[in-house]
């Protein structure tokens, strides 16, 4: 019987990119990303909005035991956890804040670029596609109703303001290193199992994301919690998970390990290319990686070559 074989040119491609490679990969998505056009961006926040609204909506479902809820409730956020990360998996190149804080950071993207490419915003919008009534009556009954009304009253109304700010720094720092997990794995059953374990953190810990919370609080607010409003959602809500999710990304993860890996650093490699901005649009420059196998001598091949246009490095 005739076998088929696959070769591998070089084993060290399978292999997850270094912290520092990371970093500088992350920065590269990010500055490609912010200077997308309005409308793709736009579309690609619905849909990532959309996708965790599914997530959220299924973790509301499945925890939705008033046995379990009563007598083991570790239980039921461990299974919120493992359900949530699902969400988190389906849009991760919609991640914001530790990716754009890098540009910054890297002199990649102004601040307007920055501000013009942000999409949190737009988020608002998947609000009105899965809570307003269009959820197909999935919460119309208990217990599934009674999860989701508990579930806004828990997050929003019980709560105070500086207990929703602290957690959101440590939500968006769990989130982020997700981000991080996701894009130093090359295989994608590694990119899921790294980014499924620091959200299953954040939510099993009850953590507060911005975000996620745009899907709970508005299916909270039609579903008529007592004592929650809009006001109240946008002062005790919106504001400090907004201002906490940025210093959480941003601060303890993003600039974090910018610093540590590659802050003062000469130009790093990644995949055999070196950054270089261009303002024709193009992302990368033009340094490649000629072979990556090995000679018949043993030695490697895999040496870099550069063209006329491509970036200097100290």
């Amino acid at each position: 019987m005739a076998t088929q074989t696959v070769h591998v040119a070089n084993i060290a491609n399978m292999a997850s990119y270094t912290p520092a490679e990371t970093i500088e990969l992350m920065s590269r998505v990010g500055a490609k990303r912010g200077r997308m056009r309005p409308d793709k961006i736009f579309l690609s926040a619905v849909s990532s909005g959309c996708l965790v609204s599914f997530a959220s909506a299924a973790a509301l479902t499945a925890t939705a035991a008033p046995w379990l809820q009563e007598n083991a409730p570790g239980i039921v956020k461990m299974i919120s956890g493992l359900v949530f990360p699902s969400g988190i998996v389906m849009i991760l190149p919609w991640i914001s804040v530790v990716i754009e804080w890098l540009l910054i950071l890297r002199n990649r993207l102004s601040g307007g670029e920055l501000f013009t490419g942000s999409n949190m915003a737009l988020q608002v919008t998947r609000v009105w596609i899965l809570t307003q009534r269009a959820d197909g009556g999935v919460f119309d009954h208990s217990p599934y109703r009674d999860q989701a009304i508990a579930n806004a009253k828990q997050k929003q109304v019980d709560l105070q303001f500086h207990q929703i700010f602290l957690r959101a720094i440590g939500c968006n720092w769990l989130v982020c290193l997700a981000c991080y997990l996701g894009l130093q794995a090359k295989d994608l059953t590694s990119k899921v199992v790294g980014m499924w374990w620091p959200i299953f953190a954040f939510v099993t810990l009850g953590l507060e994301h911005v975000v996620a919370n745009m899907f709970f609080i508005p299916m909270g607010l039609f579903l008529g919690t007592p004592g929650l409003t809009i006001p109240l959602y946008i002062w005790k809500g919106i504001i400090p998970a907004t201002i906490g999710n940025i210093l959480g990304g941003a601060g303890f993860c993003g600039a974090f390990y910018y610093w540590l890996h590659i802050f003062d650093e000469p130009e790093i490699c990644v995949d055999g290319t070196y950054y270089q901005r261009l303002e024709e649009g193009t992302l990368f420059g033009s340094t490649v990686v000629v072979d990556t196998g090995s000679d018949k001598d043993g030695s490697s091949s895999g040496d870099v070559a550069e063209n006329e246009n491509n970036a200097k490095v100290d």
